[in-house]
């Protein structure tokens, strides 16, 4: 093997990069795990500066820009922001500055929504953050202008993901498969109903869940809107774009390559986060380790 195929095998098999600010881009990281099961990922969970939804913008881009900068220093062949909150703070500039590719979970979701949608009449359910930058509403609308978005803050699911995954004390393998029953209580119900209702009552047909925590409600908000209501998960979206866009440069892992998934969390309890993680991932993390960033100026 001459040196300039070794250094190219090399980098088609460096690691993916994922990062969020916390747990529910795992749900990004599984669907890539199930497209590309060659490929190894490199996940961190910002959970010491967790939730990214009530922050300003500006400060969140700062975030993305250290993380993106840490994961391309550990040698990463591209970055995935799976946080809707940081994609909409942060995409832009993380493209131009960082050298590997870029994507997010914005553009992937509202490009499903706008294939989908019959009626054109689309809902955004997402974070205070998402919703206040309007990325769904613009990215929706590039696509299909005739297309109306209706978006609403729902802060309370992310809580309410989080609390399921603690309550549930079945196997790790079960998790999904037991999900809706971990979600459907009558006071979820109720949180969920006063979030939905009045989307149900624009007459939306399409409901984006702009939130990587919110494929773990899909039973709790489907039941809520009604089945004739399309959910759209961005995650399953960006294992989409990850596959065709390291097809498409010639840099996806080769037949032999050395699967390795390392994850890593900015929070005090790493425990936890191997707990926490392991459920939505239906398999045992393995190599969990404490990431210490700096702060901010």
């Amino acid at each position: 093997m001459d040196i300039l195929t070794q250094d190219s095998t090399q980098f088609n098999d460096a690691p993916i990069g994922v990062f969020d600010s916390g747990f529910g881009g795992l749900t990004v990281a599984r669907e890539i795990m199930r497209a590309l099961p060659r490929e190894s990922i490199v996940y961190v969970g910002d959970t010491k500066r967790c939730p990214y939804g009530p922050r300003d913008l500006a400060e969140v881009n700062g975030f993305v820009r250290q993380i993106g900068s840490w994961l391309v220093e550990r040698g990463v062949k591209m970055v995935v922001i799976a946080c809707n909150t940081a994609t909409a703070a942060g995409l832009a500039d993380a493209q131009r500055v960082l050298p590997v590719p870029v994507i997010g979970v914005v553009e992937p979701g509202a490009r499903a929504a706008a294939m989908v949608t019959r009626n054109r009449k689309v809902g955004v359910i997402a974070t205070k953050g998402t919703v206040e930058s309007n990325a769904y509403s613009q990215a929706i609308r590039r696509i299909d202008a005739g297309i109306t978005v209706f978006s609403t803050a729902t802060p309370r699911f992310v809580e309410i993901a989080e609390l399921g995954i603690r309550m549930d004390e079945g196997p790790i393998e079960g998790f999904w498969s037991e999900m809706s029953k971990v979600y459907i209580r009558p006071e979820f119900e109720e949180i969920a109903r006063d979030y939905l209702e009045p989307l149900r009552r624009c007459g939306v047909d399409t409901l984006v869940l702009g939130c990587t925590h919110f494929p773990l409600l899909k039973a709790l908000i489907g039941g809520v809107v009604g089945r004739e209501v399309t959910l759209i998960s961005s995650a399953q979206e960006v294992a989409r774009d990850v596959t065709e866009i390291l097809g498409r440069r010639g840099a996806l892992a080769s037949e032999d390559a050395t699967v390795r998934h390392e994850f890593f969390t900015t929070g005090a309890d790493v425990e936890e986060f191997r707990a926490f993680g392991s459920r939505v991932l239906s398999m045992d993390m393995e190599r969990v380790a404490h990431l210490d960033l700096p702060e901010l100026v």
